[in-house]
């Protein structure tokens, strides 16, 4: 059975498939500038997902579009569900595919917010502690995209910035429009609560003007190098 992706593969055939890892991809409908897709989060954490598939033998699960992003709340397109409705939905798909058979789960998400990945921690935790031989891993794709802060772009840049502009125009160039922002996120770090539009006045951080496909090859050969040295490092080798 040569396919990875969970959505092709008939039911006759799931017997098959339980042995190998679940990669659940988790994404975000949030704004992301003027210039990138409000789906940017997901499209990112499906291709890397069905990547991580071409190197080790893995399933890649549907991907959960929603996550937790009340930052950019402010803006329109975005979506924020609650932390707890987060954490529920991903235990009841992992508990679902734990009854299938399944036993090994990678979650991959494109949206890294600190309340969306302890809710992700949360919901795929529960499953692990209902039943201790299941064994799971959740990370943000962008821990290893944030590697190359102060190389290939400045040390300053984040969401919806230089890096991820490049990243979303390697991977989906039809779906990046023209205009290239500069945003000065004004938020301390310590702060508490939404930042206001004086804070944000744009759903970006940084300057992307110098975003570019070439760039963007070279951040996902980096992400795929990472991801699959952790998931080797957690799960075993392949």
């Amino acid at each position: 059975m040569s396919r990875s992706l969970l959505s092709d593969v008939a039911s006759k055939d799931i017997p098959d498939a339980v042995g190998r890892l679940l990669v659940i991809p988790i994404g975000a409908l949030e704004a992301h500038g003027p210039h990138l897709p409000l789906g940017a989060d997901l499209l990112q954490a499906e291709a890397t997902a069905r990547e991580l598939a071409e190197q080790y033998p893995c399933f890649v699960a549907p991907g959960v579009p929603y996550g937790v992003c009340p930052g950019s709340r402010v803006f329109p397109g975005t979506v924020s569900l609650q932390p707890s409705t987060l954490a529920r939905l991903l235990a009841d798909i992992g508990e679902e595919f734990y009854r299938m058979g399944f036993r090994r789960f990678l979650v991959v998400s494109g949206h890294g917010a600190a309340a969306h990945m302890a809710a992700l921690r949360d919901g795929i935790g529960d499953v692990v502690r209902r039943h201790p031989e299941a064994k799971a891993a959740v990370l943000c794709d962008y821990e290893f995209v944030y590697e190359l802060r102060g190389k290939v772009a400045p040390s300053t840049d984040g969401h919806a910035g230089l890096l991820e502009t490049s990243r979303v125009m390697a991977l989906s160039p039809d779906l990046v429009g023209t205009e290239r922002p500069v945003v000065d996120y004004r938020v301390h770090r310590f702060s508490v609560g939404d930042p206001s539009r004086e804070e944000w006045p744009e759903s970006v951080i940084g300057d992307t003007h110098g975003a570019s496909a070439d760039i963007g090859q070279k951040i996902q050969a980096h992400v795929r190098k990472r991801l699959l040295e952790s998931v080797q490092a957690i799960f075993g080798g392949s």
